[in-house]
């Protein structure tokens, strides 16, 4: 991700989730050193990776692709890329946090080996107040 993308980026968060991240946001990640990835079809985002990685920890920070496109392993893709970045910084764990509601984002997470970690009560904005988070985990092993 470039500062170029940040447009497509923010409209594309926008037309994926209620409750979207800003470009400010996504602006300040790359300003941040956060890895940041994006996979196009030609010129266009049609999805976007956020992940940041200190002291032996990785985080998932977003994940989205394009609603149209759901189903055809490009969440997948993503994911496994934010894992290699991750282990390319010698990171020993990854979390995330995924709604309850989004069983499809949870069927991918544990698809790829991440399992359930924990709760974070009311973590996301909803409709009707608050959403709870599931904190899912991944240990990364390494090459000796």
């Amino acid at each position: 991700m470039r500062a170029e993308d940040l447009d497509a980026v923010a409209a594309l968060e926008v037309s994926a989730y209620e409750f979207p991240w800003t470009r400010t946001i996504f602006a300040d990640c790359l300003r941040a050193g956060y890895d940041c990835i994006v996979l196009g079809d030609g010129q266009v985002v049609i999805g976007y990776g956020v992940l940041s990685a200190a002291a032996g920890e990785a985080h998932v920070l977003n994940v989205c692709v394009a609603p149209l496109l759901h189903g055809k392993g490009h969440g997948r893709r993503i994911v496994r890329r934010l894992i290699d970045l991750a282990r390319w910084q010698r990171v020993e764990r990854i979390y995330l946090e995924v709604r309850p509601s989004n069983t499809r984002a949870i069927g991918l997470y544990q698809s790829i080996g991440f399992n359930e970690f924990g709760r974070r009560p009311n973590y996301y904005p909803a409709r009707r107040g608050r959403e709870d988070a599931i904190v899912m985990a991944m240990e990364l092993l390494h090459e000796p």
